[in-house]
């Protein structure tokens, strides 16, 4: 079986040495005669799994002591409401940037629960752009501040942190999470689903900072509560147990390639490969501005929209599957996370060069 170069944004790839290793403990992990599947989170066998997973996520990311680590079901999409749930406080207003697919749903979430603030809005430019953190219009008072640092859909990433002048600065990193290094301590609250850098679908991940715990409204579900999760080791009810080993499987190979260093220099690589695909040929266009470009998904368009069908069936042939870009922007859409070897670029860009020549 040859496995394909698979650009989906989500569900995407998982590296190819974490699944055959997840394949050869499949019946029986580590000698218990159970597969990680059969396993009672609460045994010893599996508390290990869990126990470890945490700790190399915490290795590999560099998350202070002061940090709960939180493997939650729901997905990323769950955090929307629990976020304001847990974090408004005596608070009435929160802070939201709107760079995309995802913010807005998050902002329509948080609508039901607070007054939401528009730091920032470029869905007049049609997502194309990041803000500055000049043109931010922060609430002093604000319980917190929410961005996507990166948008899955537009393409469009954060290229800084933003300055929030001591207000919480909460972050939706599932597409971008363990790209390369970040300085956690300069967010609040960090949180991902899994389904793009950390392993398969029915995770999510929070990192959240200790002293935000414990202030979630007084009718926020107990499943919804933060500190119900912390306080129990994120076992309050039986977790993903198989999405949690998996992700642990994934943190021991960035472990092995050199931590996020080593990922950073390599995802920077691929991303500079495709785009310099795409500007260096005016059969192809990025509708992002260079400055906002996104390393992990990189939307583009073909100079005749009639040609799309043909170039999707093309790249099928040659291995290169799930471009189609998402129906609110068109074209196509290549996700190059943490999984897509090097070679899957190359072999997309080779692709391309010859599409664009046999079709001009």
């Amino acid at each position: 079986m040859t496995r394909l170069f698979n650009f989906s944004a989500g569900p995407a790839m998982l590296p190819t040495a974490v699944i055959e290793r997840a394949q050869q403990e499949m019946l029986d992990w580590n000698g218990s005669g159970m597969s990680v599947m059969e396993m009672s989170h609460r045994g010893k066998e599996y508390m290990s799994i869990a126990s470890k997973a945490e700790q190399d996520l915490r290795d590999v990311m560099a998350i202070p002591d002061n940090y709960k680590v939180l493997f939650l079901q729901g997905g990323a999409s769950m955090q929307f409401a629990a976020i304001p749930l847990n974090l408004l406080g005596d608070k009435t207003s929160a802070d939201y940037i709107n760079t995309g697919m995802w913010s807005k749903k998050a902002i329509a979430e948080a609508k039901r629960y607070c007054d939401v603030n528009l730091a920032a809005d470029t869905s007049e430019g049609g997502f194309t752009t990041v803000p500055s953190q000049a043109e931010l219009k922060l609430n002093p008072d604000a319980a917190y501040v929410h961005y996507t640092p990166n948008e899955t859909i537009g393409g469009v990433e954060f290229d800084y942190i933003p300055e929030t002048n001591g207000v919480p600065l909460i972050a939706d990193m599932s597409s971008t999470i363990l790209s390369r290094p970040i300085d956690v301590s300069k967010f609040a609250m960090i949180y991902a689903g899994a389904q793009k850098n950390i392993g398969p679908a029915g995770l999510c991940i929070v990192i959240i900072r200790e002293d935000l715990l414990g202030h979630a409204a007084e009718n926020t579900p107990a499943m919804l509560n933060y500190q119900t999760h912390a306080d129990n080791d994120s076992m309050y009810n039986t977790p993903p147990t198989y999405s949690w080993y998996m992700a642990g499987l994934v943190f021991e190979w960035i472990k092995a390639q050199g931590g996020l260093n080593a990922m950073g220099v390599v995802n920077g690589r691929k991303a500079a490969k495709l785009y310099a695909a795409i500007d260096g040929s005016d059969f192809y266009a990025n509708p992002v501005s260079k400055a906002d470009r996104s390393w992990m998904n990189v939307p583009f368009t073909l100079a005749d929209a009639g040609l799309d069908a043909a170039f999707l069936k093309g790249a099928t042939e040659q291995g290169l599957i799930t471009l189609k870009g998402h129906r609110s922007v068109g074209g196509m859409r290549a996700s190059i996370y943490n999984a897509m070897p090097e070679e899957g670029v190359d072999a997309l860009v080779a692709f391309m060069q010859d599409f664009a020549r046999n079709n001009q």
